[in-house]
């Protein structure tokens, strides 16, 4: 197990892999960046660990690695100005009484850097332990698995093939040792034919036992992911019977809002438009104190091609016309999506089977669904003016219906009173509808607001929802946000509201065909909710107070420009490297005079951060092809040394061909003895491959070493028997 071979080899890879399993979450689940570095210090490590030098040397290289990186990170300046070195020790030192003091939320980051690099080397001196000294690495195996469930089954963290992984170099590291355990209690000496009997068998065992795993068919979970539940139960929720974490995604049932989220990246449609835009499916508007529900249900029908039956645009607003297509994911999806300013529904594939009519409930506009495929969606994008926007103050029985009003302005009796009041200190001095819904817009990205959808409270029976999100938790989703800011407007009179769709979901490619045309996939990760407020002689202006979200109204302020068409985006859980801005066209023409290194830099940086995970796995298989090669060294490199000295015409030729055939013979298995003679050994060959032909060439070897001379023919000549050796150690 000492020996630098390539069991030896294999086991340190498949030692590393187990330690990879470690740190495939922490990018993921935590707010560490640069993983990559970590990851090739674990490389480091073991590769010094297998070839075996001193402990001074490896304690000298882990070191700098780890000062190298640690300066690169957290310090300025140059490595080798050593004042950072005096900074880092202090820092070192406060941190260790900061320790002592057990206040670990004060840790500085390049300390918690420095205790993982130590923690990573500490575990390498135990796989080192475990592997050969013990040869016992079930603990680690049995750790590692229960690290990898225990965060399936608490985060975000998806393990399926994680576990796959874990099990096939685990069960793999425990049959080698297992293997070298055998060898030692029963002293038998090893050969590389007797570990492919172990080892083929072995490797079938591990593949037919993934491969019947993955194929075979699995009951699906019968419990949802209970922490989820168990936090929205500690953070105030009720004790409703059935209610629990919801998988993420669009549901037509809203009367019980709150509690967890479940991600799913599902796709549900595609899009191919010119850009992003919210796609609507209905609208609410009765809120209960709990949830919304609908008002009631006016069901008509209209023909493909025919203007959708909804409340458009006011012909007072400018619009941009527009056409996206809505296309064919996976599987059918059951929802009928429009954006808004939806006026027409064409080329819908299938065909309707109501002989072409759809039916849509115009209480709630949403259009029902009979399984499409795919179709084509008209519409208008409104390009507002601020001075028309700003037009209304208050109800104008003239301007809208009475029932209209008092539909989007109803509240529940029993609401709780500061709400209003909280909307009322926030609107304070704005003296039109536009302006007091943008205070409150903006209220929730000014205060300390959370988008989360785990640690989500569901409201107790006597708790108003909208009341425990603004005075309480402070914590929630779309929904939280979208209902807490249609209500609050409704306490000051102004009606609104609640919409539920998808948000533009993810650019996945450009139209070949029509360049202006861009592809976006949208998924159940994308279902969201928003508000729109009825402003007369404007219609219904979508308003976006979710934290992380941004509207994309379109308002001409006065100038000449006017503010653009922005799409939202889900806030990313981990931090992901800028793209560098591009240069101005003083520093191209620059650049193009000179060689621009530190642009240069920059861009491999961020393609080596993008792909560093290939990089790795690039590295890995080439490291272990050149090990497969050099094990098997002696089948391939007599072939190039036969082709490199057929070409050879000098006598001076024999020197270095004798030996390499004396290194190409002890490869082979025959091995000269210390203070063995040419002559002795020469012969201990011929009888070995009952030939004469190794000392015949040694008798030329050494009459041209003596005398640098050769017999009649020469190198030419003595060649033939070089070959022929050559060739016995091939066979």
């Amino acid at each position: 197990m000492r020996k630098r071979d390539f069991p030896t080899l294999l086991l340190y890879v498949l030692s590393f892999l187990l330690l990879w399993e470690w740190l495939r979450p922490i990018e993921q689940l935590t707010d560490t960046d640069n993983i990559e570095v970590f990851i090739l210090f674990l490389l480091v490590s073991l590769a010094l660990s297998y070839l075996k030098l001193k402990w001074i040397w490896k304690f000298i290289i882990k070191s700098c690695y780890i000062l190298i990186f640690l300066h690169h990170f957290y310090y300025e300046g140059s490595l080798f100005q050593f004042s950072w070195l005096s900074s880092f020790i202090a820092n070192v030192v406060n941190n260790v009484g900061l320790l002592a003091a057990r206040n670990w939320g004060d840790l500085s980051d390049e300390f918690r850097s420095f205790l993982f690099f130590i923690l990573l080397w500490l575990m390498v001196y135990l796989i080192q332990y475990w592997l050969l000294r013990q040869q016992q690495i079930f603990i680690f195996f049995f750790m590692t698995l229960i690290y990898i469930t225990v965060l399936d089954t608490f985060t975000n963290y998806e393990a399926k093939f994680s576990i796959v992984r874990t099990v096939v170099a685990g069960f793999t590291v425990m049959g080698m040792l297992a293997f070298y355990r055998i060898l030692q209690r029963e002293q038998v000496d090893s050969s590389p034919a007797f570990l492919k009997k172990w080892m083929v068998p072995l490797a079938g065992m591990i593949v037919f036992s993934v491969v019947v795993g993955i194929v075979s068919p699995k009951a699906a979970p019968i419990w949802p992911d209970p922490v989820p539940y168990l936090k929205a139960v500690k953070e105030g929720a009720g004790t409703t019977s059935g209610l629990g974490p919801h998988r993420i995604g669009y549901g037509t049932n809203d009367d019980r809002l709150g509690g967890p989220f479940i991600g799913d990246d599902s796709t549900v449609f595609l899009v191919e438009a010119t850009g992003k835009h919210y796609w609507k499916v209905e609208t609410k508007d009765i809120y209960t104190g709990k949830g919304w529900i609908p008002s009631g249900s006016t069901p008509i029908e209209f023909r493909e091609g025919d203007f959708v039956p909804v409340y458009s645009i006011p012909g007072t607003v400018e619009r941009l016309p527009e056409t996206a297509k809505i296309l064919p994911a996976e599987t059918k999806h059951p929802l009928i999506v429009y954006p808004a300013g939806v006026q027409k529904l064409r080329d819908i594939k299938p065909v309707s089977p109501y002989e072409g009519l759809i039916q849509i409930d115009t209480t709630v506009e949403r259009i029902k669904s009979f399984e499409t495929e795919a179709y084509t969606v008209d519409f208008s994008v409104p390009k507002y003016k601020i001075e028309d926007l700003r037009k209304a103050t208050g109800f104008n029985s003239r301007e809208m219906g009475l029932k209209f009003y008092q539909r989007y302005t109803l509240l529940p009796k029993n609401l709780p009173p500061r709400i209003k009041q909280l909307t009322e200190e926030i609107t304070k001095g704005k003296k039109n509808w536009f302006d007091k819904a943008q205070a409150v817009e903006d209220y929730f990205g000014r205060n300390d607001y959370t988008y989360d959808q785990k640690k989500v409270a569901l409201p107790g029976k006597d708790i108003d929802y909208v009341d425990q999100f603004l005075f309480e938790t402070k914590r929630g989703y779309c929904d939280n946000f979208s209902t807490s800011m249609a209500v609050m407007l409704r306490t000051i009179g102004i009606p609104t509201r609640w919409v539920k769709g998808f948000t533009g979901g993810e650019f996945m490619k450009y139209n070949l065909k029509d360049g202006t045309k861009r592809v976006y996939k949208v998924t159940n990760n994308n279902a969201h909710s928003w508000v729109e407020v009825f402003l007369p002689n404007q219609g219904w202006i979508p308003f976006e107070p979710t934290k992380g979200f941004t509207n994309e109204i379109r308002i001409d302020y006065g100038s000449n420009t006017s503010t653009s068409n922005t799409q939202r985006a889900e806030p990313a859980p981990v931090q992901k490297p800028k793209v560098p801005p591009k240069e101005d066209s003083k520093q191209t023409s620059a650049g193009e005079k000179g060689f621009d290194f530190k642009l240069v830099w920059l861009k491999w940086k961020f393609f080596f951060k993008a792909n560093w995970k290939w990089f790795a796995l690039s590295l890995t298989g080439l490291a272990a092809l050149i090990g497969i090669l050099y094990r098997i060294r002696g089948k391939w490199v007599p072939y190039l040394l036969l082709l490199h000295y057929r070409f050879k015409k000098n006598d001076e030729t024999i020197g270095k061909a004798y030996l390499i055939l004396l290194r190409q013979l002890e490869r082979y298995g025959l091995k000269r003895q210390k203070n063995q003679t040419l002559r002795n050994y020469a012969r201990y060959v011929d009888q070995f491959f009952s030939t004469r032909e190794m000392t015949r060439l040694t008798s030329y070897y050494e009459q041209y070493l003596y005398h640098k001379d050769l017999p009649e023919g020469g190198w030419q000549e003595t060649r033939e028997l070089w070959e022929n050796l050559i060739k016995r150690t091939i066979a």
